[in-house]
């Protein structure tokens, strides 16, 4: 019995150990998970997903470089890509990005990939110096530029995001695919007494195989400018947006958009997104990203106010502003100019004779006011970072310099200075442009390097069809922005290059405007319209007046266009036209620049032969294919053309040299209104009663305020 009993006993107590480390390992999980558990709930961040952070979006604007281009070296072909991502917050709770995030791209950090030269500039985080915070919902873009190939299309980048030690690692791949749907153009429009715009619209280039259909889209706005980088998603727009084609249907490899009423918009930076619906049904969308400012084009005169020739102060004086008026200027490169600027009682200088401002404009907060708003066409302070005085200021550097306005309600924009590197400076700012004159000027290109003559060579001028081609580098650089163009103009101290004359002539200073035009700028800019520049070079006072007048007839084409054609005619081999449109809802501008000039060695100019018979052929986006008229329109009136409705084009027969500007109107009297619109600007030009480009005794007005000194 005592043998029994102890048998039991063991039994008993080795069931009850088993059943002790049972229990014993339950707890331990147990606990381990309740632990956890309650971490979680004390600290929700600790246990977040990793997708908290997603990628909405990514837009990928590839470089281009011409290869026309004639340069000393030899440049550079290994194209990178300006890239953009959209990243929303998708957690339930707002998500702190502080700049000292830990942020990987291909496992190296934004500062080594500038420093490997990798990177031209970045926009995110450890660049940006102040935290941000994303409510659920809300959206933040980073940008960067790569420089080269390895960074250019067709490759790819793992983005690791850690945004905090307590945090998993965020890993999105992003993409860098050549696009084949994109936003081409994004401009804001509105009244002409507001400076928020009160639509906006977009074109999209379709480069697929198959049909798309618009949508819907929406804007992603901050809640005020300071927090530009944090984006709110606002309602989709359908009903409010009128698209082209009527149908909303974008044929394969055509060319669609839409205007949307979107009320009124704060100056600030925006996302829009855009929906489309393929043939399968399914969605499509396409993003930018940029500065919300209302699209206006302005005529500059650039430093209208230089007397470092002597005479007078220029903008204190009623001729040279009744000058400029008679040019349609309306801006110049100032900011506050003491006698001027200052002078806005009813009866005032700067009431009578307004010009924008286009200059540093530091400190910002002096001019970021409702009454100043108006006054100012963009920030420009950088000069021409690409050559920096000698030493050339590095992308980021400007990046960050112009970073200083971001929170404001100003535009920026830069001077680019050659296309061989410009694609290293794209989309460092709101409104980029370009300074590059093709007769007796600096420049960055070589000119004697150029066979556009065969053996003849010259050192005097380069082809004036380059800056067509330099005007299309830069918008798609830069695209979907607006861009603008120094033109060359009168300047009194060029000299060399083997010629006398150091200005251009009027056909050169016609076609290097309409080179630029012709590729969808929505802003001019002349240099120089100094006082004394003006009175040394009288005869190209009425040739700009003439463009001023034809920008000013048809500058709702341009401002609404997108450059959706572009095609060189040869002739016997030879260069004989270039043929650009810019088309958009209203209907499409077509312009024919004559190439078929020579460089005359005796006069060492550029000269064009006469009118010759041409048979142009324009292709045209399907909405704009079949237009209520077509006609030929410049400064002295609208003739009517001969011409033919082809498929997805437009034939016109005509007898034209140097500039033809035609219009393809999808609206019933389109040519009255732009006679009408012709008779009203002459009236304009001729308000003042002061002509001197064609009355010698208000050009001797002009000399004698060069002469006259100081007191």
């Amino acid at each position: 019995m005592f043998a029994t009993n102890w048998n039991q006993l063991r039994m008993a107590r080795r069931t009850h150990g088993i059943l002790i480390r049972l229990i014993s390992r339950s707890v331990v999980v147990v606990s381990k998970y309740f632990f956890l558990l309650c971490l979680a709930l004390l600290d929700g961040s600790l246990l977040r997903a990793a997708d908290e952070l997603q990628l909405q979006g990514v837009q990928v604007v590839p470089h281009v470089q011409s290869t026309e281009m004639r340069y000393r070296r030899e440049p550079d072909f290994s194209l990178g890509a300006r890239v953009e991502v959209f990243l929303t917050n998708v957690s339930s709770e707002p998500l702190p990005i502080p700049p000292d995030a830990d942020v990987q791209l291909r496992g190296l950090s934004p500062t080594a990939l500038l420093e490997a030269n990798q990177w031209a500039w970045h926009d995110l985080p450890s660049a940006w110096g102040t935290p941000i915070t994303l409510p659920p919902g809300a959206m933040t873009v980073w940008s960067w530029n790569g420089s080269r190939a390895d960074w250019g299309v067709n490759t790819q980048a793992d983005l690791a995001i850690k945004l905090a030690e307590s945090l998993d690692t965020i890993h999105l791949n992003v993409g860098i695919e050549p696009p084949k749907v994109w936003l081409s153009a994004v401009t804001c429009l509105g009244p002409a007494d507001r400076v928020q715009p009160n639509s906006l619209l977009f074109h999209i280039a379709n480069d697929t195989d198959g049909s798309l259909r618009l949508d819907a889209c929406r804007l992603w706005l901050p809640e005020s400018p300071a927090s530009f980088r944090v984006l709110i998603p606002q309602p989709w727009l359908t009903e409010n947006m009128q698209p082209f084609p009527a149908s909303g249907n974008i044929a394969a490899h055509d060319r669609g958009g839409a205007r949307v009423n979107t009320g009124e918009l704060p100056l600030t930076y925006a996302a829009l997104e855009v929906r489309l619906i393929d043939a399968s049904g399914q969605p499509v969308t396409v993003w930018a990203h940029q500065r919300i400012k209302r699209e206006v084009f302005d005529i500059s005169g650039g430093w209208v106010h230089d007397n470092s020739g002597g005479g007078v102060r220029p903008l204190e004086s009623v001729p040279i502003h009744q000058t400029l008026r008679r040019i349609h200027v309306n801006t110049a490169h100032i900011s506050e100019v003491p006698g001027y600027t200052d002078q806005t009682a009813p009866d005032g200088l700067y009431t009578r004779y307004p010009l924008k401002y286009f200059g540093g404009l530091k400190p910002p907060e002096h001019y970021d006011n409702d009454v100043l708003l108006p006054r100012i066409h963009a920030v420009e302070f950088l000069g021409e970072p690409q050559y920096g005085g000698g030493r050339p200021v590095p992308p980021q550097e400007c990046w960050k310099q112009l970073s200083e306005f971001a929170p404001t309600r100003l535009p920026t924009s830069v001077t680019h200075s050659e296309e061989r590197i410009w694609r290293f400076y794209a989309g460092i700012s709101d409104y980029p442009h370009y300074d590059a004159y093709r007769v007796t000027a600096p420049a960055a290109d070589a000119w004697s390097k150029y066979e556009r003559w065969g053996d003849q060579r010259i050192r005097w001028g380069a082809p004036l069809e380059t800056i067509g081609e330099m005007s299309r580098s830069l918008r798609e650089l830069n695209r979907p922005r607006p861009v603008a163009y120094w033109s060359q103009g009168p300047h009194h101290n060029w000299n060399g290059h083997g010629r006398r004359r150091g200005s251009p002539l009027p056909d050169e200073l016609r076609l290097q405007a309409y080179h630029a035009l012709s590729s969808r700028i929505t802003s001019l800019y002349w240099f120089n319209l100094s006082l004394r520049s003006l009175v040394t070079f009288p005869d190209l006072i009425e040739p700009m007046m003439r463009i001023g007048r034809e920008i000013r007839m048809l500058e709702d084409y341009y401002l609404e266009g997108d450059a959706t054609s572009h095609t060189r005619v040869l002739r016997d081999g030879k260069l004989d036209w270039d043929l650009d449109v810019i088309a958009g809802p209203r209907g499409a501008v077509l312009f024919a620049l004559d190439l078929a000039y020579e460089a005359d060695r005796e006069s060492r100019s550029f000269l064009f032969g006469p009118p010759r018979d041409v048979v142009f052929r324009f292709p045209l986006p399907s909405y704009v294919n079949q237009p209520a008229e077509v006609f030929r329109v410049d400064a002295d009136g609208i003739t009517k053309v001969d011409y033919s409705i082809q498929e997805r084009a437009i034939e016109i027969n005509d007898r034209v040299s140097r500039v033809a500007i035609y219009v393809a109107s999808m609206e019933e009297e389109t040519a009255a209104r732009l006679e009408a619109r012709r008779q009203a600007l002459i009236a304009w030009e001729e308000a003042e009663g002061f002509a001197p480009d064609r009355n010698p005794t208000d050009l001797d007005i002009l000399k004698e305020l060069v002469e006259k000194k100081e007191p």
